[in-house]
């Protein structure tokens, strides 16, 4: 419906302007007016498709008529829709072309057309009136397009970084939460298996342990589905052992995109366990068997509830791995208060029995170095010369 009014009112204005209403009378009979006022309007309609036409119909109109309408209308479409710059140049070059040719038009033809076309202040305001200002406002609507279409894209991209970081949020949880815990049954089952000399106990307790290595590496396909976002995601070593080493990524929340949440995000969105909780965690882990020695250096001090739940995730991961490849190593969990940081470090000796072969959800230490990463704090992981491994994290507090 929008090219249907344009080109009846390129019609009409077209006719207009041959009649000498509103420039130089055209002095041909009505019906061909008419033609010319119709050829004009069916090419205004067709700019749906390519204004092409009506730039043809512009330029001969204007050099035999001195018919301004379609030339206006074809320099608005040039300004809109030209992009590569010899484009522009060809157009703008076509345009002074036309109004050469019309200049000696009108000086052939004399009176109101020599008046408009060949006197240089007239020829010069027309140029500005019917190519100029159009074509500026062509390039301002183009400029105005490609700045909405922008704002679309950088919110779709922020809306698509959200669920990202939503997503690995969740992975986050899900690991420190369920795939610890499930840990802490398999091994419970498999001590039980071992050490209970009731043999319906003991197929219980294997029963058990079975499914709850089924459970986890269901885990890891789930944490793997919500980890499927559209960056590139890296494995990181195992705490213990220092084997499957992809290293971890070097994205982190907010690096890409500017947004990031702040401590009082992190803070709403972390699980209830506080570093107020760390020796129930390390008395689970001696339950097991483990030798665990904690020894606390500087003066011990409040940090923020992020800082604290951050680093107890450190502790509490590194203890899962601790578990799963080095389940009859010592192991010495350090926390060192800083005036400006708090340190934590686990640090194991190498196993003097093999792994138990327990599976594992994958991304302990990916989403661990995120939450670390997001309080501006760093994690060191490596495997140590006697074969042991070493987990450090320093977070700002």
């Amino acid at each position: 419906m929008r090219f249907v009014l344009l080109g009846a009112a390129m019609f009409g204005l077209s006719l207009f302007v041959l009649q000498g209403q509103a420039g130089a009378p055209s002095g041909l009979p009505l019906p061909a007016e008419l033609a010319v006022a119709a050829a004009a309007g069916l090419a205004a309609w067709q700019t749906r498709r390519s204004w092409w036409p009506l730039a043809a119909v512009a330029a001969v109109g204007h050099v035999l008529l001195l018919l301004w309408p379609p030339l206006l209308a074809a320099s608005y479409h040039a300004g809109r829709d030209l992009v590569r710059g010899r484009d522009v140049a060809a157009y703008l070059g076509g345009c002074a072309a036309v109004f050469g040719a019309s200049a000696l038009m009108g000086a052939w033809r004399d009176g109101v057309r020599e008046v408009l076309a060949a006197t240089p202040g007239n020829a010069l305001f027309m140029a500005l009136a019917v190519v100029g200002l159009p074509f500026a406002l062509g390039l301002w609507t183009r400029a105005r397009r490609e700045v909405q279409r922008r704002a679309e894209r950088e919110q779709i991209m922020r809306a698509e970084q959200v669920r990202a970081e939503e997503r690995a949020r969740i992975a986050r949880e899900m690991h420190d939460v369920v795939a610890h815990r499930v840990s802490l049954i398999v091994l419970h089952a498999g001590a039980l298996e071992v050490r209970t000399g009731d043999e319906e106990a003991a197929r219980t307790a294997a029963l058990i342990g079975g499914i709850g290595r089924e459970a986890l590496t269901n885990l890891r396909d789930v944490l793997g589905v919500l980890r499927a976002t559209n960056r590139a995601t890296g494995r990181a070593p195992d705490c213990a052992t220092g084997r499957a080493t992809s290293r971890a990524p070097d994205w982190a929340p907010g690096r890409a995109t500017g947004w990031a949440p702040d401590r009082r995000q992190a803070e709403e969105v972390a699980p209830p366990p506080t570093f107020a909780d760390l020796d129930r965690l390390l008395d689970q882990s001696r339950a097991l068997g483990v030798e665990v020695v904690r020894h606390d250096e500087g003066e011990a001090r409040e940090v923020e509830p992020a800082v604290a739940r951050t680093a107890y995730r450190v502790v509490q991961e590194a203890l899962t791995n601790v578990h799963r490849h080095a389940a009859d190593a010592r192991t010495d969990v350090r926390v060192r208060y800083r005036p400006e940081a708090l340190e934590v470090e686990v640090r194991n000796r190498a196993p003097a029995s093999p792994p138990a072969g327990l599976p594992g959800a994958g991304w302990g230490l990916v989403g661990l170095r995120e939450r670390v990463e997001l309080l501006g704090g760093t994690l060191r992981t490596s495997a140590q010369d006697d074969g042991g491994f070493l987990v450090a994290a320093r977070i700002p507090a």
